[in-house]
């Protein structure tokens, strides 16, 4: 669940900001002026010290194969991005990473790296010497222009802040009963509200994937990680000498497998703090020549290849699509991926189920009528409102169930994730009442885009075809995922149900306004049988968030 990808830190008016672009209580920053006393220059790999930053500089590049000569012209930097160069080559070295070619600047384009990480890094104030023939431009000197850009740099942060606060006190004032806006001013704040709302949500997501508890349960969870990792064991010949994406990487397990199987590269990429645990768990199982860790969004990160031959994500949520990370798989399948490339798993399916003579119906409805002798029945008001992740018994279910949603990730599209689809069930001996409906959702890792498969085989189906497959189902071992309970309102109220009935409808899929990430479910159900027409259809929606 990925994931399941850069977030922007946190923006401070306080005077101790750990906004990398203050630079009032840094060192390292103060003017420069030339004097008699020598220098001392640190290495940026080992403790060794040099006179001037050129004989340094020189020694990288003959001992460490750090060119920043090179470096600097296939990139073409400036001497901000030198700047940003030093500063990650040196936190790097720091967390004990080895170095690796750098080959694209979005490994350290990031404004923290603008704050020294060596105190007083003389390194820092003399590249202007290393580069003047090339870089100065004009009678101010490269420092100068540095502190013009950073100058720039926090005005527009405080712009920013400016702007944020404005739009609070506004919504204050309207709170308070202030002058009514203009349906143009109301216009355009609301679409700011909704998008503050939007990075807001976006931004509490990515932090839930920063702790331990949520990676605990994902690779505890034996269905999911047992079936990544066979699938890439048992088909090393197709990761051997490729290039792999791990979109969503959390703690770097599915990357740490693909380097076993072979690959030439991975890429792993995540948006959360995680990412630096990924860091870790990469260097302390020796993979840090195989195995790269990037961290932002994927639609915002840049990769240090144009194309990658695999990409393998564990990007399932709740009833599949909660939390909408497949817009970003699919984003990284249409940018990134190879013409031919193998996309891990490669076909997904939603599946329903009608559900009657349940207990969840006494557990988590009827239980409010009757608590500790007291009527708690207000509690009620919107207990139908929401899906319920429980694990349902097999035997509750009134039907076999059916497919509604069939995706073939190599060709689906996120058009595809907001949809109405038909289903229909054949009622089973033995149930009389609806008490709701059960969602689940069945995955298929195919070797390849020839192979014979189909979105709406079961799990259980592809595995006797010797495919992969897991399914997330009441009849299989109990995942983290569980199953997504629907339960419908005044059930007694409901038309009873004989063996042959058939219980047909549609079931939507909506993104919540300014919460992509959550889901609104609308399921609608009637009845027909053998002797008559389908009776009156019923229709109610649900919130899963």
């Amino acid at each position: 669940m990925a994931p399941r990808n850069v977030e922007p830190d946190n923006v401070s008016d306080s005077s101790s900001s750990s906004d990398p672009l203050d630079t009032r209580n840094d060192e390292g920053w103060e003017d420069v002026e030339q004097d008699e006393e020598p220098i001392t220059v640190v290495s940026l790999f080992d403790e060794k010290t040099f006179p001037d930053a050129s004989s340094m500089l020189t020694y990288c590049r003959d001992n460490h194969n750090f060119d920043i000569w090179k470096i600097r012209q296939t990139l073409g930097l400036d001497f901000l991005d030198l700047i940003k160069l030093v500063n990650y080559i040196r936190s790097e070295v720091r967390a004990g990473n080895a170095y690796h070619t750098v080959s694209s600047k979005s490994v350290f384009d990031d404004d923290k790296y603008l704050k020294p990480v060596l105190e007083d890094d003389a390194l820092l104030y003399s590249l202007d010497d290393v580069f003047e023939d090339t870089t100065s431009s004009g009678p101010a000197n490269d420092v100068d222009q540095l502190r013009e850009q950073l100058a720039t740099l926090q005005s527009q942060f405080a712009a920013y802040r400016e702007q944020v606060q404005s739009a609070l006190l506004d919504r204050l004032d309207l709170q308070d009963g202030g002058a009514p806006e203009s349906n143009a001013a109301r216009t355009g704040r609301q679409g700011a509200t909704t998008k503050d709302n939007t990075e807001e949500f976006d931004k509490d997501y990515f932090k839930s994937y920063s702790y331990n508890s949520i990676h605990e349960s994902m690779i505890k969870d034996r269905i999911r990680t047992d079936a990544y990792r066979d699938f890439i064991y048992d088909h090393k010949e197709l990761f051997q000498d490729k290039v792999v994406l791990d979109v969503g990487c959390g703690t770097g397990i599915l990357s740490m497998f693909c380097a076993k199987a072979g690959a030439k590269l991975v890429i792993a990429v995540d948006n959360s703090d995680i990412i630096d645990k990924a860091r870790e768990h990469v260097y302390t199982n020796n993979l840090q020549d195989t195995i790269k860790c990037l961290r932002g969004k994927i639609e915002e990160v840049q990769l240090p290849v144009e194309k990658v031959d695999i990409i393998v994500s564990e990007w399932m949520g709740y009833c599949l699509l909660y939390e909408s990370m497949l817009d970003s798989v699919l984003y990284a399948r249409d940018r990134y991926l190879a013409p031919d490339g193998l996309m891990v798993p490669s076909h997904a399916s939603l599946r329903i189920a009608p559900l009657a003579d349940s207990e969840l119906k006494a557990s988590h409805i009827d239980f409010w009528r009757h608590v500790y002798g007291f009527d708690m029945t207000p509690m009620l008001e919107r207990a139908h409102e929401e899906v319920i992740v429980r694990v349902t018994d097999k035997k509750e279910l009134a039907a076999k169930s059916v497919p509604f949603l069939e995706l073939d990730l190599h060709t689906c599209q996120v058009g595809d994730l907001t949809f109405t689809k038909p289903f229909a069930a054949t009622w089973k001996d033995g149930f009389k009442v609806l008490e709701g409906f059960v969602v689940w959702f069945d995955i298929i890792f195919a070797t390849g885009r020839k192979q014979n498969v189909n979105a709406g085989m079961t799990a259980a189906e592809a595995k006797k075809a010797g495919v992969v497959a897991f399914s997330t189902g009441p009849a299989t071992e109990a995942t983290h995922w569980q199953q997504g309970i629907f339960l419908i309102k005044n059930p007694g109220k409901t038309e009873e149900f004989e063996k042959g009935d058939l219980v047909s409808g549609e079931i939507t899929y909506l993104k919540k306004q300014g919460q992509e990430r959550s889901l609104d479910i609308e399921i609608s159900w009637n009845k027909a049988t053998a002797s008559a027409s389908q009776g009156k259809t019923k229709k109610q929606m649900w919130v899963l968030d």
